[in-house]
């Protein structure tokens, strides 16, 4: 029995001390392109703001605020009308969901965790969606490097990324949003991987007898096909990137975690009740307008 502690001495890995080496490697000789990618990343975020019209929260008068925050309401839910094929339920369900929000004085949280969102999602689909037509074309880097990538984030717990993008990235919105791109990345990697293996090989074939080149076939014929795939996977990373920069908010990203951290903190049913409320709201908004988005490609 008393051997037990003495193999497990031994035998004991150091991977944290290793990985703690890493991060200090990368923090020593990479921090110029950290602060570049912090730089575009903040960059991102405050023209998402501006074009929100959070500028006008410093103003003395509060009636500036209101009507661009108003006029930001009419035009997302003019936008759910014509991506849902011009159906009144959703643009009213948008409208008045957003009123909500307004209304609990969560509109300035709300709009950060949008601006947030989009960033992340942006930057996700540029990297995610190129990553799986690259596993679509490349079945030896499929299986040996992309899979076992995307199996390894998508099992890593969530609060786990928030350690090195503090120490990358500092606390604040850059942090946050560089652990929810690596967190929401996976699903639209995946499904545009599924998607284009999809497409029939008849239809393949068709493309290069007509002497279609390997990019004219990927962007007329598999991609077009492959659209409503896609769109799912687009969906799914926005979602989790929703729900990831609600827990950024433990690291200084703000946004609508923040009241819900409040509630979890200072037991405040009502303050953690009306962020969640919010919350879910922009998720409802977010996933029915892409759903119809994909919806309307597949016909």
């Amino acid at each position: 029995m008393n051997s037990l502690p003495i193999l497990s001495t031994l035998f004991r890995l150091e991977l944290g001390e290793w990985f703690e080496k890493l991060i200090d490697f990368l923090t020593n000789y990479f921090s110029w392109l950290f602060d570049a990618v912090a730089f575009v990343v903040e960059g991102m975020v405050d023209a998402f703001e501006f074009v929100f019209g959070l500028q006008f929260i410093n103003q003395e008068s509060d009636v500036i605020f209101t009507i661009a925050a108003f006029i930001i309401i009419v035009i997302i839910s003019l936008l759910a009308w014509l991506a849902s094929g011009k159906k009144i339920g959703l643009t009213i369900g948008t409208f008045l969901g957003l009123t909500l929000i307004y209304s609990v004085d969560l509109w300035e949280s709300a709009v950060e965790t949008i601006a947030l969102v989009l960033v992340a999602a942006v930057i996700a689909l540029l990297i995610g969606i190129p990553l799986g037509i690259a596993a679509s074309r490349n079945q030896r880097l499929s299986e040996s490097v992309i899979r076992p990538a995307l199996d390894f984030m998508q099992t890593m717990p969530a609060f786990v990324y928030l350690i090195p993008a503090v120490i990358f990235f500092g606390l604040g919105p850059v942090a946050g949003a560089i652990a929810t791109i690596i967190f929401s990345m996976p699903p639209v990697v995946r499904l545009t991987n599924l998607g284009i293996r999809q497409v029939p090989e008849e239809v393949i074939e068709a493309g290069k007898s007509l002497g279609s080149t390997p990019k004219q076939l990927l962007l007329k014929v598999q991609l077009p096909i492959a659209l409503p795939t896609i769109l799912a996977g687009v969906n799914q990373t926005i979602l989790l990137a929703l729900s990831m920069v609600v827990i950024a908010s433990m690291i200084g990203a703000g946004g609508l975690g923040n009241p819900v951290l409040t509630g979890i903190t200072s037991l405040d049913i009502g303050t953690g009740f009306e962020g969640g409320v919010s919350v879910v709201v922009l998720a409802m908004i977010l996933d029915r307008i892409t759903q119809a988005l994909g919806e309307s490609s597949s016909k």
